[in-house]
């Protein structure tokens, strides 16, 4: 201000003209402006920042991938120019190109290892030219089926769903494995190729069945999920599931019986080991049962001690441009988090109101104290700014005007000063009935951003007017419920698909009792790896909404290919329940532990996803499998013999 005169330059003037003295008064007018320091210029003066609006069409992906493209152009450009400068891009529209490229990074890195790790385990686990050949056959049809349509119908892949050829190949696995070992069992028992191929068809297309059904509706349960992404994994995992089925109980068999097959020799060692682990199940029911129980109560007692930790940036491996510049944005100028209010003045024209500007200059110094908060804007800053300009600069002036003419006299002098172009409609509305009020954080997880924007609504309707009242909006506050929405949705999609499942079995093996105390070692899996992971990890992301039902598909088969070979002992063969017991050991042990071995190699070659989402959603799913492989051989026998004990 100079007397009765507001003047507006530029802070920097031609570069030309630009002298030490300038420059040391450019830096000390720029670090002494609240509204840039911490928001567009460092602390340290070392790094600012180009804050760039984008205004870009819903659904139109090229739009965006135009703006982005241009984004890095124009940086490339630039540090060509200045090799010493230093360019980072970050924030909402960077973030959506860093999903692609994640997605990009996992089709090139695991599908081909999940390729290579699945022949290296075929060729070792069947010994068998056909075998494999039909396996790998049965893996690729199904996963290019179920991808070919998913591109038929429209669905974008994400980083979450381009997981999903790397869980039908995992998947598409056992049905060919279950087929492949019965009949190399019968071959070895004296029957030809095609009547050991019928009878391998004959005890398995039921629990085959049965158990590509039981996957896909766990999968098809992720279609309660709030995250679209998620849908898409259930989605295309299950239309890969279905294909799996179709193509290994009709294309395999025509393959198989058109190829050279012979029986691999092998050893009776791993039966052996099989029939030792039936009798030690069988001598020691009591005390696995008892013991299993304690194990779940106690383990199960963690679950509680998981907190949900999403941090979006977190995401994303270190290896990625976006993980790498937000980083150093963060670590360097400003929070990444943003929560935005709109605070309605009850009126047009009212944000000139006295009493309104207070309300909202309280409301913005109260956040300004709050743990975690990086800056806070609002227009209550330009209006002390102006009263002390219209006042000859003096310090003791920087405060709000006293009356809503001189408030409006201020908005009107400023806007009429502003450049061609500017305007303050990014802070006010265009009829002056509300104002926006800006929050930058620091890097919270999920839990504490909601609680912070939890306490700021509690503030507002605590000290301000109902019409003040206002909840915290923005990109960050969306990432902070996906969690929680997606566990209260997934809770109920789980619940179904326990209901379905359970049903399934009742009606597929002809017992209620079975068919419900088949769940028990289901559903205990889950409790032991969330137990444990709470135990030792203590933390979880929003991928763990998926798992549960996600994984209660997939344990089941191996309980239904136990169950049905235990049922068919039972009541073909008329055997007791120990030898019943045995009988299932010793004819679908080997496959049981085959696929399961598979299952958790396939999950675990997910881990190594760029995407954090992903490693948490493989690694639990790894650990769950392979619990249920320790339930179906220890604690599902138990309770078998126990169920026969209790009727006798």
């Amino acid at each position: 201000a100079k007397e009765d005169d507001l003047i507006l330059a530029d802070l920097r003037p031609e570069p030309c003209r630009l002298t030490p003295e300038k420059l040391e008064d450019i830096r000390q007018i720029a670090l002494s402006e609240p509204q840039l320091v911490r928001r567009l210029v460092s602390l340290q003066g070392h790094v600012t920042g180009i804050n760039v609006t984008v205004y870009l069409k819903q659904r139109d992906p090229k739009a965006e991938e135009a703006t982005v493209a241009f984004a890095r152009e124009l940086a490339d450009k630039i540090r060509e120019a200045h090799p010493n400068a230093h360019i980072y891009l970050t924030r909402l529209v960077m973030l959506n190109p860093a999903f692609a490229e994640a997605s990009i990074a996992d089709i090139d890195n695991l599908t081909p290892l999940m390729y290579a790790i699945l022949l290296v385990m075929m060729v070792v686990m069947l010994r068998s030219f056909a075998g494999v050949v039909g396996t790998v056959s049965i893996i690729l049809l199904s996963a290019v089926t179920a991808m070919g349509i998913a591109g038929w119908i429209g669905i974008l892949l994400t980083p979450s769903s381009v997981g999903a050829p790397t869980v039908i190949m995992t998947l598409a696995v056992a049905d060919s494995v279950h087929i492949l070992i019965s009949m190399f069992n019968a071959m070895r028992r004296g029957m030809t190729r095609n009547d050991a191929l019928i009878e391998s068809m004959r005890i398995n297309m039921q629990p085959i069945f049965l158990t590509s059904l039981t996957t896909a509706i766990g999968f098809l349960s992720m279609n309660f999920s709030d995250a679209p992404p998620f849908q898409d994994l259930g989605n295309i995992t299950a239309m890969g599931v279905v294909a799996a089925f179709c193509y290994s109980v009709l294309f395999l068999p025509a393959l198989v019986a058109s190829l050279p097959v012979r029986a691999p020799s092998r050893t009776d060692r791993f039966r052996e080991s099989l029939e030792k682990l039936a009798g030690f199940v069988i001598r020691r029911q009591r005390p696995l049962l008892y013991g299993m129980a304690a194990l779940i109560v106690i383990v199960s007692a963690m679950i509680p001690r998981i907190e949900f930790n999403d941090e979006w940036v977190s995401y994303f491996d270190e290896e990625l441009a976006f993980r790498h510049d937000t980083d150093f944005v963060m670590n360097n100028l400003t929070g990444i988090s943003i929560i935005d209010y709109s605070i309605e003045a009850g009126e047009s024209g009212g944000v000139s109101e006295p009493g309104y500007l207070q309300n909202v200059e309280r409301f913005a110094e109260w956040y300004r104290k709050q743990p975690g908060v990086i800056h806070v804007n609002t227009i209550t800053d330009v209006f002390k700014r102006l009263n002390k300009n219209m006042h000859g600069d003096d310090p003791d002036w920087y405060r709000l005007p006293e009356s809503r003419e001189l408030a409006a006299q201020y908005l009107l002098l400023y806007e009429l000063s502003l450049p061609f172009g500017l305007d303050l409609n990014n802070q006010i509305n265009i009829d002056r009935s509300a104002a926006r009020l800006v929050v930058t954080t620091e890097n919270m997880n999920t839990e504490k951003l909601k609680e912070l924007a939890a306490r700021s609504e509690a503030w507002l309707r605590e000290n301000t007017p109902e019409y003040m009242w206002a909840e915290g909006s923005g990109g960050s506050i969306m990432f902070a419920h996906i969690s929680e929405r997606n566990i209260r949705s997934m809770m109920l999609g789980t619940s179904i698909a326990i209901v379905l499942i359970a049903l399934t079995l009742v009606l597929a093996l002809r017992s209620v009792k079975i068919g419900t105390l088949s769940m028990i070692p289901n559903l205990v899996p889950m409790l032991l790896a969330f137990g444990f992971w709470g135990g030792i990890i203590g933390q979880i992301n929003v991928s763990s909404a998926i798992v549960a039902a996600i994984c209660l598909g997939i344990v089941v088969d191996d309980s239904v290919h136990f169950l049905s070979k235990y049922l068919r002992a039972m009541r073909e063969m008329k055997l007791s329940a120990e030898d019943a017991v045995h009988y299932a050991f010793s004819t679908v042990g080997r496959a049981m532990v085959t696929t399961s071995v598979i299952l958790i190699i396939g999950f675990l070659v997910l881990a190594l996803s760029t995407f954090q989402v992903n490693v948490t959603f493989g690694l639990l799913s790894a650990i769950t499998i392979g619990l249920a492989l320790l339930a179906d051989f220890l604690f599902l026998p138990a309770l078998l013999l126990w169920l026969v004990e209790k009727r006798a």
